[in-house]
């Protein structure tokens, strides 16, 4: 079986990660798979161009310039919405031609435009779409918020300057609606709180909708030895770290401000022993702009390349805080807590499936930065949530397990 994963990046963001250890998985099970990206950053003999890189520039750069125009040339919300307006045909690739399955992931910014959805349909390809946010199920938005338009018909979406009746949102849904009204897709979400979503929008009714989880290299991501790992990474021994990281850790989605206000807390609720002996790690883009507004030690380390690095500082941290305010599955909490590492995040989307609360981390109530502070401090001072999470993570997450799921929808 030839399968053929679409992907905007190949291994930029969490969904291009998901993507391309899939790939990797479905290799080691039976099956033939390659990736078709827009962005490839590896010389992996797997991965494939779909465009030049100029040609996708373009698109990107067109879609970015007709949405900042429909909200009155601001930048606000400018990546929380796609409009799948520009594009490129990959019908005509010889990797599409020869795939038994087209296997579509996050395909948006440029990547994949609506015209191009539907040549992909009308292809007669058996086609399965991994829902790595709710975009398939939305007119325009990644993530709806408070907003449960999507459930019967998009209109006046408040992601725009100027939303209206048959505004942008209103007339990309119809777009969705015409494209599968009679398509064969498979969707498969990687929480069943995003499966939840999925099944009550009416984009979706009455489609084919399965979760599998996001699957994970646990012979890479695994336990090992907290203080040889400190010493590899320069960190103070006898502290106690928690690790803050995303793509972008500036992103207000993933609640840098809700971090901020927490460390605050702990400082004001402890004695000077404990304001001495915390300190954070940050990874992700602009990780050294969090030294300016926490109030202890940082240690930064900007985006992480190495996947061997990033298994250091897993293992390194006692905790992982992720104050997201929306989230699918994310796979920074996989990661740790297959490294053993316990983890602390709001009750929001897949979080709560992903953490057992009080059994190997803490989830805490939404926006709530004083359960927060109390789900650091439960963490810091509980033995043996860490070996918790790893059994967990290396049972749920396991890439064979994964793959041989995806293997059975694809014959579906």
């Amino acid at each position: 079986m030839k399968v053929l994963i679409v992907n905007t990046s190949e291994i930029a963001g969490g969904a291009a990660i998901a993507a391309k250890r899939l790939c990797r998985a479905l290799n080691k099970n039976g099956a033939e798979a390659k990736m078709l990206v827009a962005q490839r950053q590896t010389d992996d003999a797997r991965v494939v161009n779909a465009t030049a890189e100029w040609k996708y520039q373009m698109n990107f750069t067109l879609e970015r310039a007709r949405i900042w125009a429909l909200n009155k040339f601001h930048k606000r919300n400018l990546f929380a919405m796609d409009i799948a307006s520009d594009g490129t045909d990959i019908t005509r690739l010889r990797e599409f031609r020869e795939a038994d399955v087209i296997h579509l992931h996050w395909i948006n910014q440029g990547y994949l435009s609506m015209g191009n959805l539907r040549r992909i349909v009308r292809s007669g390809k058996r086609i399965v779409w991994t829902m790595h946010d709710m975009w398939p199920c939305t007119g325009i938005c990644h993530y709806s918020g408070e907003c449960l338009k999507f459930r019967s018909q998009c209109r006046e979406c408040p992601l725009l300057a100027s939303p209206g009746r048959r505004d942008v949102s209103y007339r990309t849904f119809q777009k969705k609606e015409e494209l599968y009204k009679d398509a064969d897709i498979r969707f498969v979400t990687c929480s069943h709180w995003l499966e939840e979503q999925a099944h009550t929008s009416s984009l979706l009714e009455g489609k084919s909708i399965s979760c599998i989880s996001n699957p994970l290299d646990t012979e890479l991501f695994r336990p090992g030895d907290k203080v040889k790992a400190r010493k590899a990474l320069s960190l103070p021994l006898k502290k106690e770290l928690i690790l803050f990281g995303s793509q972008k850790v500036t992103d207000e989605r993933k609640g840098m401000q809700f971090l901020a206000e927490m460390a605050q807390i702990i400082k004001k609720r402890n004695a000077t022993e404990t304001e001495v002996n915390i300190g954070f790690i940050v990874i992700g883009q602009h990780a050294e702009q969090l030294a300016e507004t926490l109030s202890y030690p940082v240690y930064s380390f900007g985006y992480i390349s190495s996947p061997d690095q990033l298994v250091d500082i897993y293992r390194a941290a006692d905790l992982f805080i992720t104050p997201t305010l929306f989230d699918n599955l994310p796979n920074t909490i996989v990661e740790a807590m297959a490294c053993g590492t316990p983890c602390v995040g709001f009750r929001t989307g897949g979080i709560p499936e992903m953490i057992d609360h009080l059994a190997n981390g803490y989830v805490a109530n939404y926006k709530d930065c004083q359960d927060l502070a109390d789900g650091v401090q439960y963490v810091l001072n509980t033995p043996g949530l860490g070996d918790a999470a790893c059994h967990y993570a290396a049972y749920q997450y396991d890439e064979n397990r994964v793959a041989r799921k995806y293997i059975e929808v694809y014959g579906r």
